[in-house]
């Protein structure tokens, strides 16, 4: 599975663990701070990514990040597994 499908499928089930409601048709210009999650809820999906991945991107990285947008947080996830592997 791709790790854009992992993180849409682990957001989905954090949106549905919390009760909220997401905003319709994600794609990677979707902001995430506007999709429905608050930041309790992205620490979530940020640790149980973790847990599928099996590496902390942010930790990993020499300069801190701040994904703005879904197709960021992929980008973030695709280049660290591409350098661990």
């Amino acid at each position: 599975m791709k790790p854009r499908d992992i993180i849409l499928r682990t957001i989905h089930q954090v949106a549905k663990d919390s009760n909220k409601e997401l905003e319709p048709n994600l794609d990677d210009n979707s902001v995430l701070l506007q999709i429905g999650l608050d930041s309790l809820d992205f620490a979530i999906v940020i640790a149980k990514l973790e847990q599928v991945f099996d590496l902390d991107p942010f930790a990993l990285m020499e300069e801190a990040v701040y994904p703005r947008t879904l197709g960021d947080l992929v980008r973030v996830y695709e280049q660290e597994r591409m350098k661990a592997c």
